[in-house]
């Protein structure tokens, strides 16, 4: 990973970050401390200010949650370092976390699980410790995201290895919201992957906000690794289910996806406006269409920001921006169609057809009284649709301008205002060019304009196979039988002795060698070996990566010497799953999210009594011994036919603390 000290721009907000992340949870739990005095107390006084008190923090955390939103959209951090002239574009910030220790947990789990000695494992427990430590600060480049990945494979290693499904063994993640800076921990490990998959996906949104957009390399770049930004994320909404994260649920990683897919759209356009829009016919008549789709799709996604639950969590500034960039390529696509009707006239030499083709393509409707045909032939009409359209356009550029005036974050961003302010320059005077004496007379509303593109954008998904990993704990043996999952008896020693050259029974499997057609009156079924035992070490060689052929020859080579073989016998256990915990899709624990809880409200027994309404943070041993997790969340208060909304910035508990 990169130097965490290194004062460079990205590293400043990164810290900045994790030190607001701390304040909110100072002040999350005053919030909760207040809240609990508050039912506890009877006395006014008391009640009074601890109201004036709630007051206070709740300001606090609006004032915070505001400075957060601002490192969201300190978007010129990580935009190019070459001069540009062209919108920014919005990378997502990474999860901050704790430091994890897992150096106990593991040591005493292979020791007790697997029965071996844990000192000899220090050096494996250290470098995964060291790799988690470098993945908080992963360059912002292709080394950054393998190193992301590599660990997220080596968590697929560890939880088949150290994470039974009937136990958790000590080991507390904790993650903070990228958008509303709350903690969540659990000791469920797919917290965790979780987590690394939405870091993995916001350093590629980074990745594509670097890229030089004055080049055509840098855009192909930007494109492709907003494409792989939208497949993380939606690999991470469709195989995590229920994750216990504002920022990872699935209606704001949906609303990330879409708006991840429109800045790879955006920066398409200007790919193919990069070398100089020709005012040609059927040039502008692309452009147009290509430029109206990415309106489209920013218009798409700022609806999408403003619906419920994602609205009250979404920086607002974001929602201001992709309301910005809709107006403004909107306003462009009018701008270019004016283009065509004012500076083309038909010659006899045009194709009529190929252009009245072209040009009906572009609207859904004609106003009244106009036709195709009849526009491109009679230029009083053609003026006046193209100055409806100049009319369109410069509305359209109003009105980002006005938005981004009302926005202070989006103010302080000097290149979209020149950008905002240039296009609205141009369109003005292109309608000043016009003749104006007919402007009262003109009553013709420009028609809506059609999108379309050549240029298909879709999600990338993740190629993790390309990454290759070795498993830290390779020395435990194969991971098909050396799990969390499957128990054993201790190592047993078996001392073997040739019997007229015959062992007495046969080896079948892979590695390492199970035991088969046992003889019970042999020397070996004598002193202790029995049908399905696994040969883990002959003559104290370890044996568990070896296959069948190889231990015969061992056994052969030792000739007719007695040798000790050490074996273990398979358990069964019959896991008993917790009922609710962080969610993976693929045949795991269940757990609710924040935004799914309140749908279960309809299954309450309205005859039962309404129970207390709990926090969105408890650490209480009640629901500890509920839930895998150790993060509870707010249950749904019976009795409610409607959707409770829930805030990141309530606390309720009145059972405990934090920890």
């Amino acid at each position: 990973g990169c130097n965490p000290l290194a004062e460079t721009g990205r590293s400043k907000l990164q810290n900045q970050r994790a030190v607001l992340n701390q304040q909110i949870l100072r002040a999350v739990r005053m919030r909760a401390g207040a809240e609990n005095l508050l039912r506890a107390t009877t006395n006014n006084k008391v009640r009074e200010q601890v109201l004036l008190e709630l007051s206070f923090v709740n300001s606090d955390l609006q004032i915070l949650k505001e400075e957060l939103e601002g490192l969201n959209i300190s978007v010129e951090v990580y935009q190019n370092a070459e001069e540009t002239f062209s919108i920014p574009l919005v990378p997502l910030g990474l999860k901050e976390t704790k430091d994890v220790d897992f150096t106990l947990p593991l040591k005493d789990f292979i020791l007790e699980h697997y029965s071996e000695d844990s000192s000899e494992y220090e050096d494996e427990i250290a470098d995964l410790m060291d790799l988690r430590q470098a993945c908080r600060t992963p360059s912002r480049d292709e080394a950054g995201i393998e190193m992301l990945i590599s660990y997220f494979l080596q968590l697929g290693y560890v939880e088949n290895r150290f994470f039974p499904p009937t136990r958790h063994i000590g080991v507390l993640f904790t993650w903070y919201d990228s958008f509303t800076g709350v903690p969540v921990c659990q000791q469920n490990l797919l917290l965790e992957k979780a987590s690394v998959l939405f870091n993995i996906g916001a350093l590629y949104t980074q990745i594509g906000t670097r890229c030089n957009r004055q080049t055509q390399a840098g855009l192909e770049n930007a494109v492709d690794a907003f494409q792989k930004a939208a497949g993380v994320l939606s690999y991470l909404k469709e195989t995590f289910t229920h994750t216990p994260s504002y920022d990872m649920s699935p209606a704001m990683l949906n609303v990330l996806v879409k708006m991840m897919l429109a800045q790879a759209r955006e920066c398409v356009f200007e790919q193919i406006g990069l070398s100089g829009i020709r005012n040609e016919f059927f040039t502008l008549v692309k452009m147009t269409q290509e430029v109206a789709k990415v309106g489209e799709v920013y218009m798409l996604v700022n609806t999408a920001m403003n619906q419920e639950p994602v609205k009250e969590n979404i920086p607002y500034s974001w929602s201001k921006l992709t309301q910005i960039k809709s107006d403004h390529y909107k306003a462009l696509a009018h701008y270019f169609i004016a283009t065509i009707l004012c500076d083309h006239k038909l010659q006899p030499s045009d194709d009529k057809d190929q252009q009245e083709k072209a040009l009906s393509q572009l609207y859904d409707y004609v106003p009244e009284g106009l036709m195709v045909l009849a526009v491109l032939k009679d230029k009083v009409q053609r003026k006046q649709l193209g100055k409806a359209h100049l009319r369109k356009a410069i509305v359209y550029h109003e009105e980002a301008l006005r938005v981004c005036g009302l926005c202070k974050k989006l103010r302080n961003i000097e290149v979209l205002q020149e950008v905002l302010t240039a296009a609205h320059k141009r369109s003005l005077l292109k309608y000043a060019q016009q003749e104006t004496e007919d402007d009262f007379l003109s009553l013709i509303q420009a028609p809506d304009i059609l999108p379309k593109t050549e240029h298909k954008i879709e999600t990338i998904a993740p190629q993790f196979s390309k990454v290759k990993v070795k498993d830290f704990f390779h020395k435990l043996g194969p991971l098909t039988v050396f799990s969390a999952k499957q128990r054993w008896t201790a190592p047993r020693t078996i001392r073997l002795h040739h019997e007229a050259g015959e062992l007495g029974f046969s080896l079948k499997g892979g590695s390492p060698a199970q035991v088969f057609c046992l003889d019970p009156v042999c020397s070996a079924a004598s002193a202790g070996l029995k049908e399905g035992d696994y040969i883990v070490s002959i003559g104290g060689m370890d044996c568990k990566w070896l296959g069948v052929n190889e231990v015969l020859e061992k056994l052969k080579s030792v000739g007719k010497k007695p040798v000790e073989l050490d074996v273990i016998s398979c358990q069964d256990t019959a896991a008993s799953l917790h009922s609710k915990s962080a969610t993976y899709s693929v045949g795991m624990q269940k757990t609710y999210s924040l935004i799914c809880l309140a749908m279960d409200e309809d299954k309450i027994d309205q005859t039962k009594k309404a129970p207390l309404k709990l926090p969105f943070l408890s650490w209480g041993m009640k629901n500890r011994q509920k839930a895998a997790s150790t993060l509870c969340l707010p249950s749904a208060v019976a009795g409610s036919s409607q959707i409770k909304k829930l805030s990141p910035f309530t606390l309720l508990n009145t059972e405990s603390s934090l920890y």
